[in-house]
């Protein structure tokens, strides 16, 4: 059985760093293609990031390319969104998704919430201003 669980968050001061970590069991890491979404009150869910070990290349949502990167530890199965330069807007609720099997990453597919199998649970960043 796939398990996501997500770790870190809390609050954090405008221009500030944090960084939240998705630990994944069930499955062989490098079959997954994990993604970064987050849900802020009232919106719809945003993608905010994905990575696979089918491409060596990060996708990231326009609102946080520059300032969120991502790194995978394979040892530790697990995937840790770093996110820096924090604006009160990155205020969400933030989850980590996987597909299994990864087949493909084409960016528009890696963006959409309804390709992904598997969730954690969220956790919250709260940024404040």
């Amino acid at each position: 059985q796939v398990q996501l669980v997500e770790s870190g968050g809390g609050l954090v001061q405008a221009g500030g760093s944090v960084s939240l970590s998705c630990t994944t069991s069930g499955a062989r890491f490098s079959d997954y293609a994990v993604g970064w979404f987050r849900r802020a009150p009232g919106k719809e869910r945003e993608f905010v990031a994905a990575v696979s070990d089918l491409d060596p290349n990060t996708h990231y949502g326009d609102s946080v390319k520059g300032r969120f990167t991502v790194s995978k530890d394979k040892d530790a199965n697990t995937v840790t969104l770093h996110m820096n330069s924090l604006k009160a807007e990155d205020t969400a609720t933030y989850y980590c998704a996987a597909k299994l099997p990864a087949i493909t990453f084409a960016q528009d597919v890696v963006m959409a919430v309804t390709w992904y199998d598997y969730w954690g649970q969220g956790t919250q960043v709260t940024v404040s201003s």
